[in-house]
């Protein structure tokens, strides 16, 4: 039996954060399926990291490849296929849909806090932010939320 590689190693012990975070930037599975599998096809041409920084390496550039991803002009020119047609809403939990109803800035900063239970100092770093930054941006997504959970 083949021994696994480190890449498979890694893909198997974070691809659901990797997902989760990359899902929480564009709101599309494939879109965030299709990032999932860039970062981890640019983890095999990078050097070795150490061990307890992987997570945060790949997480990292999962941040980068969606800010990426949502500057491009191919994703600023696309429009939802649930914005075109007329379909039933599906069930979603209150809380999530106004998750999801904030924009990316605020959302991946709300992921990573509440979510991954990353400090904001970390926060910072991983998205190439000042910590302020991350504070501003979390007290604003609180108060976002609240307005639109006062609408529910």
């Amino acid at each position: 039996m083949a021994a696994i590689s480190t890449v498979d190693a890694l893909f198997l012990k974070y691809r659901d954060d990797v997902y989760r975070l990359a899902l929480s930037y564009t709101r599309s599975r494939e879109e965030a399926e299709d990032v999932c599998q860039t970062v981890f096809l640019k983890r095999i041409g990078q050097k070795e990291i150490e061990p307890n920084k992987e997570k945060a390496w790949l997480l990292q550039v999962t941040a980068n490849e969606c800010k990426s991803l949502l500057r491009s002009a191919w994703w600023k020119k696309t429009v939802a296929l649930d914005e075109t047609l007329p379909a039933e809403e599906p069930a979603f939990d209150t809380t999530l849909a106004a998750l999801l109803a904030l924009k990316p800035k605020y959302r991946v900063v709300v992921y990573l806090y509440y979510y991954e239970d990353y400090p904001t100092d970390e926060i910072a770093r991983l998205l190439h932010i000042s910590r302020s930054a991350v504070t501003t941006r979390l007290s604003r997504a609180r108060q976002a939320l609240r307005e639109i959970l006062k609408e529910v």
